[in-house]
């Protein structure tokens, strides 16, 4: 890639950026779980991570942060996002010399992280295709920018291979680490943020990128900060000028020309085999004494800096409620329902497990529980009911399979809804929609061989109110895995949390012990359960109607000593219930959805503010 011999020409061309910042300091509380919002106290600040941080980032330019490990470098790169809040933050950051509103500016930013948070099962143009759908009004535009950005960033051959993951072969490290550059480009955002971006990388893939960057810069005018830890001389010379960094102090700030002089001045040669950034870190202690000079008056300056950090918050709250969006929410959910079905269907091992799950299942239960409803089995009430409550312990325990979808999908929402690519409330609606046919085919292959075969009612409304039922469990118990996968942190702590209420809901369902046996204290879970109202449901359908009430359930001597009707009562069921307690499961799915939503949009908000 070459780079451009002339003076970059940035007429005609859209608002160029220059971020600064002012004293920047930034602290952790003491308490750093995911509860220290409610912990947190008044002057509990326990370790500044960054210290009266001066810099400026111009536009045509890249600014390199680095330092050692721990310096603070991601941390500052984070600041410069938007990405951290403002409220934990004293000093100033200004873009164009005003206060940064960090939501506004994400959306006219990019900011790619160091771990690449990709779907491994979509192509590299179906990656950068949906993400420019979402962050430019879909249509032409978006094509037109996908076709762009393949070219600009070297990715035509491999435009139609899977970006891949770890259990399938796909594109290369250097390729996907300029496709997660990409898909924070479509949008040709003005300002680029890029944490680690050589990071992995062999010399060859590293020094790629960093031209990529730098052309960029130069043609296009864009403002460009980012990351490194070791950099090679090659890619060293295209950095404009670099940040030092050493425990959140600022060491050096400007080109590399003035960090030689600096060196030398201070007595120490540059050897020949070694970059000047490298050496510069090995030998920080001669940069560190002159920062340390001037602590005293930076700190002195702390207060003023909160002062200007709340009216910088003030400023940003009112901001933020005129976010509009690049495409309305239908179109949204229209995007994000075909990126899910790509992804779903794609996973094959799920889906042909599932449905492989739900046939067999069907069948065995079907063969073992075989004729139980039959005239010459009507002695065998318990065996009829044994297969409805088994029938529900199946079909809700063996849907945890979206708990991984749910949370590979999480760490992309965060980072998207982070940008305003589009509203938390569509990627939940496209989601269920997309479960929708999925489940309903999982549910008719397991009614279709088990409702004929255990022989309940032989009627066609009886069998297509029984699927239906089938279908609302499994949509049930679909939003409630995507309810929790909100929020648990991580796969382990998931499966445990939903098995344990699963199991909880089966016990208060009233089929182990009835709801007046139930303690007071402990009657909220049966009206919880989501056993309860399709294993109601069930037993209605069945034993319920005019056929049913006149069947006999249990001879005795002769004479029928329970029929339907009164078995009905004895369980405190009614025919009413039969409809009702299908719109207590819809709620229960609606519900759960909704509820979903509160939680990732406050987690959302928790990564804005």
């Amino acid at each position: 890639m070459e780079l451009p011999t002339k003076a970059p020409d940035f007429r005609d061309k859209k608002t160029q950026y220059t971020i600064k910042t002012k004293k920047l300091s930034y602290w952790l509380s003491r308490r750093v779980d995911d509860f220290s919002w409610f912990f947190r106290k008044e002057g509990t600040a326990s370790k500044r991570i960054l210290k009266n941080v001066d810099c400026e980032a111009r536009p045509g330019e890249i600014m390199a942060i680095a330092g050692p490990s721990g310096a603070g470098k991601t941390t500052l790169l984070e600041v410069l996002a938007g990405m951290i809040p403002l409220s934990r933050l004293s000093g100033n950051v200004l873009v164009n010399n005003q206060p940064m509103d960090p939501r506004h500016f994400r959306r006219l930013s990019g900011y790619v992280t160091q771990d690449e948070i990709l779907f491994p099962l979509l192509t590299v143009e179906e990656t950068l295709r949906y993400s420019a759908r979402l962050r430019l009004h879909d249509g032409p535009m978006a094509a037109a920018r996908v076709r762009e950005l393949l070219e600009e960033l070297g990715l035509e051959h491999v435009a139609k291979a899977r970006i891949g993951g770890e259990s399938n072969r796909g594109i290369s490290g250097g390729e996907k680490r300029r496709v997660s550059i990409g898909v924070d480009l479509v949008h040709d955002p003005a300002v680029l943020l890029i944490d680690e971006p050589t990071s992995g990388l062999d010399s060859a893939s590293a020094l790629h990128v960093a031209l990529l960057l730098k052309s960029m810069a130069v043609k296009q005018g864009k403002t460009i900060v980012l990351t490194i830890h070791q950099p090679g001389s090659r890619i060293l010379e295209l950095f404009d000028q670099a940040l030092l960094l050493s425990n959140g102090t600022v060491l050096h700030h400007g080109s590399l020309h003035l960090l030689e002089q600096r060196l030398e001045l201070s007595g120490h040669s540059i050897p020949r085999h070694i970059n000047i950034l490298e050496f510069a870190i090995e030998v920080k202690e001669a940069l560190v004494k002159d920062a340390e000079e001037s602590q005293e008056e930076e700190n002195a300056d702390l207060e003023q800096g909160c002062e200007d950090t709340r009216r910088n918050t003030q400023v940003s709250n009112v901001r933020e409620t005129n976010i509009c969006y690049a495409n309305p929410q239908f179109k949204e959910v229209l995007i994000l329902g075909q990126r899910f079905s790509n992804n779903i269907y794609r996973t094959k091992q799920l889906f042909v497990a599932r449905t492989l799950q739900a046939v067999l299942a069907g069948i065995v239960l079907g063969t073992i529980f075989m004729n139980a409803a039959s005239d010459s089995m009507r002695f065998k009430l318990q065996t009829q009911i044994g297969f409805f409550a088994f029938s529900l312990t199946f079909l809700l325990s063996s849907t945890t399979e979206g708990l991984p979808i749910y949370l590979q999908e999480r760490r992309i929402l965060m980072r998207e809804t982070s940008r305003g690519a589009y509203r938390i409330s569509s990627y939940v609606i496209s989601n269920t929609l997309v479960f929708l046919p999925f489940l309903l085919i999982v549910a008719l292959l397991y009614t279709i061989p088990v409702y004929w075969l255990v022989g309940l009612r032989r009627e066609i409304d009886a069998f297509l109110y029984f699927s239906l039922v089938v279908w609302m469990v499994v949509l049930m118990s679909n939003s409630f895995v995507a309810c929790f996968s909100a929020l648990v942190p991580d796969f382990i702590m998931g499966t445990s949390l939903i098995a344990g209420l699963i199991g909880s809901f089966f016990l208060f369902s009233g089929y182990f012990i009835s709801k007046e046996d139930i303690p007071r204290c402990w009657i909220f879970m049966h009206y919880l359960s989501l056993f309860k109202y399709p294993f109601e449901c069930f037993m209605i359908n069945e034993y319920g109607r005019e056929k049913g009430q006149k069947r006999c359930l249990k001879i005795v001597e002769g004479e029928c000593y329970l029929y339907a009707e009164g078995f009905l009562m004895q369980r405190g069921l009614k025919e009413s219930q039969k409809w009702s307690n299908v719109v207590v499961m819809l709620g229960f799915i609606v519900g759960y959805r909704i509820l979903s939503i509160f939680i990732l949009s406050y987690r959302s908000y928790r990564t804005k503010s």
